[in-house]
């Protein structure tokens, strides 16, 4: 039966507010081989930068669901779109290696709640069509993403250098929470579909969460790895000056503003695992394609093929690895951001450690391992169904009063419509 996505005013609100997070995640990571240059480190130094992204993306992980039972969803998430604008102001000001990865810190531990509480909202808003909710806002994400490579690599080549880019952030924060402040009323109208669970939850998770899980783990340091280092790659392989090199990364971030787009409508369709083998393999073709090239223009065009695939990875990992939550949204996403915090701090180091013994191009073939290990466990999880609960057959009205208060941040008055 194909779903239906409806996308009411809680949706898109919560659309933009991932949309902040993927200009910083998107803008930064570019900047990476230029704060080398900047600060005379090695390669495998710099890519402690990302051991910073890892470390605060664990901590968001582990106080994300005391967090939202103690405060609730919505001013946690508010306060993470808001920490983000703050750490883009901390990296305006910092120069020493310590002081950018605290800012650094700073940014991704707000980044990590915003990002598990959008996704919490969005699987419990939407029920069945949570996958395809979830893979069209990291579309925005990757479509806002893809801008911020361009804005930071034209300030260097215009000579304001990167930091003035990513401060574009203070803007944004201001602009999105006016917005809903203005649109206030109508984001605490009906939900649309249901809740599946317990939101944060306090018991523990199924073994077939943890084995997709896994593969979150692995897509996650594949897509950090291309973030942090194809930029280095392209100028040392394919021969491409730093400025073109930064801005080029919105090849593999516009693609996968197409494949998050593209993918939503399959996700009403198909099963996501089926979806995300599909998808591994488009990564893993447009990866070789990459990794071959010499030249500038068919490199680009590899990573934006593999943009397409690694589109879905992250979307379609943590919305199975919720279906196999049994009812526990706010739980599984706090625990997937482990997943990421794993990739995101060993993977870059790993590349890194290897690129400075061997060359950035001969490293980049832990790539493949990955895709391989990701693709092992999702065929697996082909075969289990979602973990059932008994939560799932809740009284429709009780799972839209949550929904209103998720958008709004207090509980619907007694008149208003609960219909679910």
């Amino acid at each position: 039966m194909r779903l239906r996505l409806v996308r009411d005013p809680l949706t898109l609100i919560t659309y933009a507010q991932l949309g902040i997070f993927g200009y910083f995640l998107y803008g930064f990571g570019p900047v990476v081989p230029l704060l080398r240059d900047e600060q005379g480190t090695s390669r495998a130094v710099a890519s402690l930068h990302g051991t910073a992204l890892a470390a605060a993306v664990v901590v968001g992980g582990t106080i994300f669901p005391r967090l939202v039972r103690r405060y609730g969803r919505p001013r946690v998430m508010w306060t993470g779109a808001v920490g983000i604008a703050v750490g883009a102001v901390a990296l305006w000001a910092a120069k020493p290696f310590a002081a950018t990865m605290a800012a650094a810190f700073v940014a991704a531990l707000a980044g990590s709640l915003l990002v598990n509480g959008v996704v919490a909202t969005l699987s419990d808003h939407h029920g069945p069509a949570g996958p395809a909710a979830i893979s069209e806002a990291n579309a925005v994400a990757a479509g806002v993403g893809a801008i911020a490579p361009l804005v930071v690599g034209a300030s260097v080549a215009g000579g304001a250098g990167w930091r003035a880019g990513l401060a574009v952030l203070v803007p944004a924060v201001a602009g999105v929470a006016l917005v809903a402040w203005i649109f206030r009323r109508r984001l605490s109208g009906p939900a649309v579909h249901t809740s599946v669970g317990s939101g944060a939850g306090r018991g523990r998770l199924p073994a077939a969460y943890w084995l997709a899980w896994t593969s979150m783990v692995a897509t996650g340091s594949v897509e950090v790895c291309l973030n942090l280092w194809a930029g280095d790659e392209l100028r040392s392989h394919a021969s491409v000056s730093p400025g073109v090199a930064t801005a080029a990364l919105s090849a593999i971030i516009g693609g996968m503003f197409v494949g998050r787009l593209f993918g939503t409508r399959l996700l009403l369709r198909f099963a996501a695992p089926r979806v995300l083998l599909g998808a591994l393999a488009l990564s893993a073709a447009g990866f070789t394609v990459f990794w071959v090239a010499t030249t500038a223009w068919l490199a680009i065009v590899g990573l934006l093929v593999c943009g397409l695939g690694n589109a879905l990875h992250y979307p379609l990992a943590i919305a199975i690895a919720i279906d196999h939550s049994a009812g526990q949204p706010d739980l599984a996403a706090a625990r997937g951001g482990y997943a990421m915090g794993v990739g995101f701090g060993l993977a870059p180091f790993v590349l890194g450690s290897l690129a400075d013994a061997a060359g950035p191009h001969r490293a980049f073939l832990l790539v493949y391992g990955l895709l391989a290990g990701a693709a092992v466990v999702v065929w697996r999880l082909l075969r289990l169904p979602p973990t059932p609960t008994a939560s799932s057959a809740a009284p429709r009205a009780r799972r839209a009063g949550r929904a209103a208060e998720a958008s709004t941040g207090r509980p619907p008055s007694r008149g208003h419509p609960r219909s679910g």
